[in-house]
């Protein structure tokens, strides 16, 4: 039966289920719903605990001599079976439906899989996971965008900080929903915030303590208009081994915000209001280095960016001729407010 990720604790302090299965592509999340299963586990006396990756070639007979063996060292135990594609082919669901029917005494097996697509759910193993009476299924979802923000502030409060609204906005801004990444920023934060308290100041000294070039302040050197400083970062991050699409993505994402900005400006909604509108929006600090980079372009020649973006998109994947760091340095100096000639620019 699916048991609600909200409620795994609440679950885990009474009497623990024969099977568990963690689903989701979410890694932090799903990492630390098997956590905390394996913790209630040792807290209930599991003391012994085996693992199975059942990847290609895994003999799915090991899982049930596994069931059917005693223990040696313990009177409980914890079996883990990891199936890292979500496919056990025709062996595997066979072993599965087969231990699911009789499951091992004094046992927790604890399964985890990505996320099942909608073809997966319907076939007999997962459904027997899903719906089954003696398992609990715990579907993992990702945090979108309008949540990041709340689930930022939880996870400072369970790290004893509090932070303000742009410190949590400028940390959503960075991670752009990679929550390992986040709670890696919120560790970090634990070193520097002083009296627990984090502030928009506290968020940039950890970013610049990084020391080294990032894609981040790539982009506020290009929103700056700093040309010469921004292709430096970006041989630098050429040299440091960051992948074109990495570096496309910040570009791409930074110039569709300000083509919408530009679009909601010349519509007239005023800068303050599109600012605050903007998803995420444009935080206190920034707001000087993006009204900057408006006053460049227009705002149908921030769209014919975003084409450019497309096209060097296309160069990356080899579907368009052409150099895609070539174009990543004609586009970060265009954003700089350079005139240049760019493929798919009428301008030029």
């Amino acid at each position: 039966m699916k048991l609600n990720p909200a409620q795994l604790n609440k679950h885990l302090q009474g009497s623990l289920a024969p099977i568990y299965v963690v689903s989701g592509d979410e890694a932090l999340l799903c990492q630390e719903a098997c956590d905390a299963i394996r913790a209630a586990t040792r807290q209930q006396g599991f003391g012994e605990r085996q693992v199975f990756n059942a990847e290609n070639n895994f003999d799915w007979g090991q899982l049930l001599q596994a069931g059917a063996s005693l223990s040696l060292f313990a009177e409980k135990r914890l079996l883990e079976l990891r199936i890292p594609n979500g496919k056990p082919g025709d062996k595997g669901a066979a072993a599965l439906l087969e231990y699911l029917a009789r499951p091992a005494d004094d046992t927790v097996l604890l399964i985890s899989l990505p996320k099942l697509d909608g073809s997966t759910q319907k076939t007999k193993w997962a459904k027997a996971l899903i719906d089954g009476a003696q398992t609990q299924f715990l579907q993992i979802w990702p945090v979108d965008a309008a949540q990041l923000p709340q689930w930022i502030r939880q996870r400072l409060a369970q790290a004893g900080l509090s932070a303000s609204q742009e410190a949590v906005e400028m940390i959503a801004a960075r991670v752009e929903g990679n929550l390992l990444a986040a709670a890696q920023e919120i560790e970090k934060l634990k070193l520097l915030a002083e009296g627990g308290q984090v502030d928009a100041d506290t968020v940039l000294a950890a970013v610049a303590d990084s020391a080294r070039y990032d894609v981040f302040g790539l982009i506020d050197a290009a929103l700056a208009g700093e040309a010469a400083h921004a292709l430096r970062m970006l041989e630098g991050l050429r040299g440091e081994g960051v992948e074109p699409p990495v570096i496309l993505w910040a570009l791409a994402r930074e110039i569709r915000l300000l083509a919408t900005i530009a679009q909601q400006y010349a519509q007239g909604m005023p800068l303050d209001k599109a600012f605050s509108a903007a998803r995420p929006p444009v935080w206190d600090k920034r707001r000087p280095l993006v009204s900057k980079a408006l006053q460049r372009h227009s705002a149908a020649r921030w769209g014919q960016l975003l084409q450019v973006a497309q096209r060097i998109d296309a160069q990356i994947k080899g579907q368009a001729a052409g150099d895609p760091w070539n174009g990543l340095s004609l586009l970060t100096l265009t954003l700089c407010g350079q005139r240049l000639g760019l493929a798919d620019d009428p301008d030029r």
